[in-house]
């Protein structure tokens, strides 16, 4: 099973749910803003997945807040990101025992074409 975590407008989950579509990869989609992220999720992700990947600095959230002045560990990180999920780089997705992040074509070809 697929879960793809992320929000609609985004473009890179746009890319990721176009790639699942075209390959008739079958998915649950769930949004940060109507269905928010948990703590306890982000710090499953987090063992599988480096946070210096999963925590988004490069985006409005990050900048607005101001968090590069706050020089965060990572547990603050992820405690940041339980009440912001704008701050998880996105898309994430749960397939099998893994977590990606991002959209990345060849390494979705890799990872869900055979």
């Amino acid at each position: 099973m697929v879960t793809v975590y992320g929000i609609k407008n985004c473009d890179s989950v746009k890319k990721a749910l176009k790639f699942l579509n075209e390959h008739n990869i079958s998915y649950s989609f769930i949004d940060f803003k109507t269905s928010p992220v948990p703590i306890q999720k982000i710090e499953q992700w987090s063992q599988k997945v480096d946070l210096s990947i999963l925590f988004n600095t490069k985006g409005t959230t990050y900048r607005t807040l101001g968090l590069k002045l706050l020089d965060l560990d990572d547990s603050l990180k992820i405690d940041w990101m339980s009440k912001e999920n704008l701050l998880i780089k996105r898309p994430v997705i749960e397939y099998n025992s893994n977590v990606i992040v991002s959209f990345d074509s060849p390494k979705y070809e890799g990872i869900f074409l055979p």
